[in-house]
Parts: structure tokens; C-alpha cells; sequence
């Protein structure tokens, strides 16, 4: 058979990094072994019921059986402006300033091609999210990477940021609550990110996809609750985490009337909206009952609780993540992530993600995500420690 050669677009995407780890997961799976994995991040828990039975209500409405409206129901756009008062005191314009997404993944891959031409510059973080990568692919834009420290509590330095660099920025991607490293964002950082973006004609992007998940009482700032935000950027929030709905392919881009109407322009190329009784469940999930919130986060908290403290007793010396359903973990010393993340699959039959997968500073560490029950974690622990590398 005649074989058609890729793009050169499609050739320039980054590889799936962990790709080749789900493949040896299933090797070893397929071989008889009990894994535990904790190397991915697709939520374990169902979508509450009442969300579901919304969808069973509004899929039986022919209306929902014909084309939606381009651009979305207004009702969603609505329920998302709603939600976004109602959880952050942010005002929106539901028509203007809200952007329906096909998950929060499309949104992300999305405006780089809405914003940027060729050659332009994009400041991405590292370690971050893969898929931040395809996005500057697709758009081919130039990307500057701003490291993540754990000195600096897992935030941007934009000290490191030379004024060259910022005259040529276009765009920046942040992430808070953040994954991998789960640290949160604090009002004066955002606040200095605002200056920095006005001040340099830069679009900030704030991928709020575990906005719902905090810890010790602490709850999670909205870009957007900083003055001034709305004015250079958006954010970008999925159903995905929140309400476990990481099938459903739902979330959606609110903020800056220019960079919506952009999204929205590109999406009228390529879709003609969701399934209308997935809009009508989104639009339940938003402003129906939101007991389910609260408990999904308590029920991460525990997990959360469980690991780190069982990991403390062993002897390894790990930090509590402040938010999203993620642990960030140094591996032991003379060790490199891919290492140390290769013993745990040989020996004990864990699965994590190494640090390395999400960029150059990432090295050092593994993700772990508090995506299973409270026996595997204690079972995790239980394995690791058969290990016995180190020292209480």
C-alpha cells in the first residue's frame, strides 16, 4: 500500500512522552502483575449523579438531536459567567467574554494558533503540561521556557526574563493549582504577572484546570479575582477535574473580549459545538448542587494525607502538594527520574510519571497522582518500602 507522508506540521509535534510508559504498564499488566498506577491523571471517581441524569433527560429532547449553535447555547455561556461570580466575585459578559472549549486541552492547543504568527515568542513553563508543547507546534512560535524551582516555591522567576525577551513575547502560559508540582499561585505573584503582561503587551493564559482542588483550607485564587487580568489574558477552566468529567470533553476560555472572539473564530472553522445535552449537563454541573465539590476534595485531601505521610515515614523526604491531585516527589539522590521511576515498575510494580516528561526542570522528580483508593496508596507505600533505599 502507497504510503502518504505527514506533514510537515503534523512531523514537528513534540512525541508523547508517556506513551511508552502506558505501553510497558500494559507489558507488565499483560504479564500477570498487580500495578498500581500512579503515573497518569484521569480521574477515578463517576460524574455525580445528578449531572448524569441531566445528560439521560436532555439526549431523549430532539432539539439536542440537531446542529447547536456555532459558537455554543448562550444558557452554558451563562452558567459559566454564573459559576464564575458565584465561586470568585469575577463578572463576565456571557455572550462576550466566555468561550465554550472542547475540553480544556483544545483551548490550550488552540490559542497559540489564534494569537501568534510564525517565529513569534511564547512563555511556557517548566516543568508544565505536555500539551502546551503542541500548541507552539502548531502555531510555530518560538518558546521560552520559565523554570519552576522549588526554591521559589514552584513559581516563575521573571527576574530571569531578559528585556529582549519580553519585547518579543506574545503570549504566556501559566498553571495554577499546578501540575506536575501541585503549588498554587498567591495574589501578589498574580498581581505581578499582571504588571509584567500590561507592561510588555503580553496575553497571559491561566490553565485553571484543578482550580477546584486545595488543600489545608486553602482555596484556590482565579487569575481573573486580580485586578486587571481581564484586561491582558484569559483563563481557561474544564468540567474535566472538577466534576469528573473527563470524558464528556467539556470546559470553556473566560476573560479578554479579543482573545474569546479569536477562539471562537478559529472553532467556527473547525466545529459546530457540542452535543447539546452535554451542554445542558455542563450547565447543571455548574449551578446545581455543589456538594460534590466539596467532597471530591476532601476525598483528595485524605488520599493526599495517606501518601505523604506514609512516604515521610519511610524516610523520604517529600512536601505535601497545596493543591491539584498530584504529588510532586524528589527521588533519591544519584538517581534520575526515568531511574528511579524504571525501579519502581521492575521492583515494586508502581507506575509514575518521571519529572523529565514535563521539560528540563522537571529532572529530580516523579508525579505521583491520588487517583486511586486508600488501600492502593497504603499498598503503594507498603511496596516501596520493600525497598528499603531510604532512611527513617
Amino acid at each position: 500500500m502507497k504510503q502518504f507522508p505527514p506533514s510537515e506540521i503534523l512531523n514537528s509535534l513534540p512525541k508523547q512522552f508517556f506513551a511508552g510508559l502506558v505501553k510497558k504498564v500494559g507489558e507488565y499488566i499483560d504479564l500477570g502483575h498487580d500495578v498500581i498506577n500512579l503515573g497518569q491523571g484521569n480521574p477515578d471517581q463517576p460524574t455525580p449523579p445528578h449531572i448524569v441524569a441531566k445528560l439521560q433527560e436532555a439526549a431523549a429532547n430532539p432539539l439536542n438531536h440537531k446542529y447547536s449553535p456555532f459558537q455554543g447555547h448562550l444558557y452554558l455561556k451563562q452558567a459559566a459567567a454564573d459559576f464564575y461570580l458565584r465561586e470568585y466575585g469575577v463578572t463576565l459578559d456571557a455572550d462576550k467574554e466566555v468561550a465554550i472549549l472542547f475540553g480544556g486541552k483544545a483551548g490550550l492547543v488552540e490559542i497559540p494558533q489564534c494569537l501568534l504568527n510564525p517565529g513569534d515568542t511564547i512563555l511556557v513553563p517548566d516543568p508544565g503540561y505536555p500539551d502546551y508543547l503542541s500548541g507552539v507546534a502548531l502555531a510555530k512560535a518560538e518558546m521560552v521556557t520559565m523554570p519552576l524551582r522549588e526554591r521559589n516555591n514552584f513559581l516563575p522567576d521573571y527576574g530571569e526574563l531578559s528585556e529582549e525577551i519580553l519585547s518579543k513575547s506574545k503570549l504566556m502560559f501559566l498553571n495554577y493549582p499546578n501540575n506536575p508540582t501541585g503549588a498554587t499561585a498567591t495574589a501578589e505573584f498574580f498581581e505581578e504577572t499582571v504588571k509584567l503582561a500590561s507592561e510588555n503587551d503580553i496575553c497571559v493564559v491561566h490553565d485553571f484546570a484543578y482550580g477546584a482542588i486545595g488543600f489545608d483550607g486553602e482555596r484556590p485564587l482565579s487569575f481573573l479575582q486580580v485586578e486587571g487580568a481581564k484586561e491582558i489574558g484569559i483563563e481557561i477552566y474544564t468540567l474535566s477535574k472538577t466534576y469528573n468529567m473527563a470524558g464528556w470533553r467539556v470546559g470553556f476560555a473566560v476573560g479578554n473580549e479579543s482573545v474569546i472572539s479569536a477562539i471562537e473564530l478559529l472553532q467556527d472553522h473547525l466545529y459546530v459545538s457540542l452535543f447539546g445535552a452535554i451542554q445542558e449537563a455542563a450547565a447543571e454541573a455548574l449551578t446545581g448542587p455543589q456538594d460534590c465539590v466539596k467532597e471530591l476534595n476532601q476525598l483528595y485531601e485524605r488520599r493526599r494525607n495517606i501518601l505523604i505521610d506514609g512516604l515521610q515515614s519511610l524516610g523520604w523526604k517529600v512536601t505535601a502538594p497545596k493543591g491539584s491531585f498530584f504529588a510532586w516527589l524528589k527521588v533519591p539522590e544519584g538517581l534520575s527520574s526515568e531511574e528511579f521511576a524504571t525501579i519502581l515498575l521492575d521492583q515494586t510494580h508502581i507506575m509514575v510519571a518521571p519529572g523529565i516528561g514535563f521539560g528540563e526542570f522537571g529532572e529530580g522528580f516523579v508525579r505521583v497522582g491520588l487517583l486511586t483508593t486508600d488501600e492502593r496508596l497504603i499498598e503503594a507505600v507498603r511496596r516501596i518500602s520493600s525497598l528499603e533505599i531510604f532512611k527513617k
